[in-house]
């Protein structure tokens, strides 16, 4: 059965379409009320020259369906056949900034919270997302000094012989040593975490409260106070919430720049009236098929004039309507009002759905006039300088690539100083270390420095990385010199945990507040991982300011470690050469070069000039050595 056989099998129910070429790829994915209807109007604007089709319609081979129940049911299967498949002619959401959530590990025996970008279906709870990214940073760090539940990597399936240092210091229950607190115990504090993140602050204020009076009214004054605390945190945390719910609602603004084939889209990130983050979106290779996917007309758009850099080949309307979907629909938050720069027909339909996901009204506004109109236009202006900082080629300034990088690797603090490390050997022979410092913009070339690797014999990489790192910062310990604020590995994985090896030896620990951070760069992939969160490795787009400033660093001390490399290599050529002349020994040699500078200049020296240094029965072999060599 050909294609336009098929279409007319078509059932004219609401459902999906996904068209396939002749590989059996999906390139295409569509939502519709009517199925049969509008499938079949692509042939239509095909045979009407409709050059956003015409090249869908060229490729496409074949076709699947799905129906469901109603449009709604259809726009959220749409998004998720999207994300699967990711066919080439849809829009797809590209994104170099996630924001942060924190996880509650609750499959655990005893569950740790950690600060994540990633949200897994692996039984954890999760929290957030959170803007700005360091808000995630400070209530983890308040949960350690209330709640004491730890973010550690200790293994807390089984008992230890004795507790860390997070215990002593009163951040951590200690679930890692028996009898130091109990399963019930622990269980409590998690309840009491889950409360205090999920907003339920009331009904944990009370609960605090009573439990605060039942261990005093037992005369266990010390939990007593530590359950007043946290009903101190948990009220200050109250009084924020409701100084914020006084003022405005939460709400989430778009504009878009599109010129020349190219768009850059910037998302506002409103919270309680105040803008908190912001958020870039670029696309290079919009797709043809850039027109509007519902079975009926959007409603009349009066705003694309208004629009900086609207043309009439790019169709925001299905822009918009598709971007939403992926960005809301997985989304575990969604702001009560989003604010976007043109209508859609699926606006109200998708309105409706986040509503029933949520369980609060969700309004999708596109704004003609007014306040709500003049935030939209802020956001465009924003989205056109986005677009001239990224097309035209405009280095954006190093404090914001510092900040970025602060966030793509969800470090504690700005990067001021990286210390970069690479290893350099030919087939296991002179391995030697590279160190390059780049600081605040520049790169220190007087606090380069190049290691011999001593105790490595033959080809070990991981070895050779773990002696250098230790030899390194043992130093800097010994000398209580400044850490840098970033620890950078040329490497994978394995690279990576060496490093994290030799750090821990000297009682170094990366991530750990006011200690460095570790990461490493792989070199093919380009992929970066961070020493604690290696399993969600950071993939920055290719034109990132992020990761040129990483990849500049890396390719700097790759070179130095090279030129290193090479001067011993010639080093240990140029001494062999000596070697091989009788009567010429290790200390024969030194005075040798000590006294002429290079063995070039030996084998030019007259034989007069070398029984200077050497005997004249050793000056006649010398001379008589390279004038062979000429001659050969």
């Amino acid at each position: 059965m050909d294609l336009h056989e098929k279409i007319r099998t078509l059932p004219t129910l609401p459902g999906c379409y996904l068209y396939k070429n002749a590989e059996g790829e999906v390139i295409y994915v569509g939502k519709a009320k009517n199925l049969r209807a509008r499938v079949r109007s692509y042939f239509l604007e095909a045979a009407q020259a409709n050059a956003k089709t015409g090249s869908l319609m060229r490729e496409a081979v074949d076709i699947e369906y799905i129906t469901v129940g109603n449009e709604r049911e259809a726009l959220a299967l749409e998004d998720s056949l999207i994300k699967q498949r990711q066919p080439r002619y849809n829009i797809l959401l590209r994104d170099d900034k996630t924001y942060p959530y924190i996880q509650l590990t609750m499959k655990d025996r005893f569950p740790k919270v950690f600060v994540t970008r990633r949200l897994r279906r692996n039984g954890s709870a999760y929290f957030g997302p959170y803007f700005p990214s360091s808000l995630a940073y400070r209530l983890v760090e308040l949960i350690h000094r209330s709640f004491l539940i730890p973010s550690c990597s200790v293994d807390l399936s089984r008992y230890h012989p004795r507790a860390c240092l997070q215990y002593y210091i009163k951040r951590c229950l200690g679930p890692c040593v028996q009898e130091l607190t109990t399963p019930e115990a622990y269980k409590q504090a998690i309840r009491d975490v889950q409360m205090f993140l999920g907003g339920k602050s009331g009904e944990l204020e009370a609960e605090l409260t009573r439990r605060m009076e039942e261990a005093a009214a037992a005369e266990l004054y010390e939990a007593a106070a530590r359950l007043r605390d946290q009903i101190i945190t948990v009220h200050q945390m109250q009084e924020k919430q409701r100084v914020a719910s006084a003022e405005d609602e939460d709400a989430d603004v778009f504009g878009f720049h599109y010129e020349n084939g190219m768009l850059a889209v910037n998302l506002f990130h409103m919270r309680s009236g105040k803008i908190v983050d912001r958020r870039e979106l670029f696309w290079e290779d919009l797709p043809e098929l850039v027109v509007d996917e519902s079975d009926e007309e959007a409603k009349p758009d009066t705003s694309d004039a208004g629009v900086s850099g609207m043309t009439s080949d790019f169709s925001a309307t299905a822009f918009f309507s598709s971007l939403l979907k992926q960005i809301y629909l997985g989304n575990a938050y969604v702001p009560r009002t989003v604010l976007v720069p043109v209508d859609f027909a699926d606006r109200a339909v998708l309105s409706e759905l986040l509503t029933e996901r949520t369980g609060h009204k969700i309004e999708i506004l596109a704004p003609q006039r007014g306040e709500k109109r003049s935030l939209v236009d802020l956001v465009c202006l924003n989205a056109k300088q986005s677009y001239d900082q990224r097309f035209r080629v405009l280095q954006p300034n190093m404090k914001a690539i510092q900040r970025s990088l602060q966030d793509a690797l969800t470090l504690e603090e700005m990067p001021r100083r990286i210390e970069c490390f690479d290893i350099s050997h030919i087939q296991g022979a002179e391995t030697v270390a590279s160190m390059v410092v780049w600081e605040n913009g520049a790169m220190k070339k007087a606090e380069y420095r190049k290691y011999q690797v001593k105790t490595v014999i033959g080809v070990d990489d991981f070895a050779s990385m773990r002696e250098v790192v230790g030899r390194r910062y043992k130093r800097l310990l010994e000398e209580k010199k400044a850490m840098p604020s970033l620890i950078l590995i040329d490497g994978g994985v394995g690279q990576l945990h060496a490093a994290y090896d030799a750090l821990a030896a000297i009682g170094i620990q990366p991530g750990v507040p006011e200690q460095p951070a570790l990461a490493s760069i792989a070199k093919r992939e380009e992929v970066l991982y961070v020493h604690g969160q290696e399993h969600e490795p950071i993939v920055l787009e290719r034109r990132s300011p992020v990761l040129h400033l990483v990849q500049m660093i890396r390719d700097e001390s790759h070179r130095f470690a090279v030129t290193y490399h090479r001067k011993r290599r010639e080093m240990r050529d140029r001494d062999s050469e000596l070697d091989t002349i009788a009567g010429v020994g290790p200390r024969t040699r030194q005075r040798l070069l000590e006294h002429f500078g290079s063995v070039r200049a030996i084998g030019q020296a007259r034989h007069d000039a070398l029984t200077a240094v050497v005997s004249e029965a050793t000056a006649a072999r010398i001379r008589e050595h390279f004038d062979r060599a000429k001659s050969d």
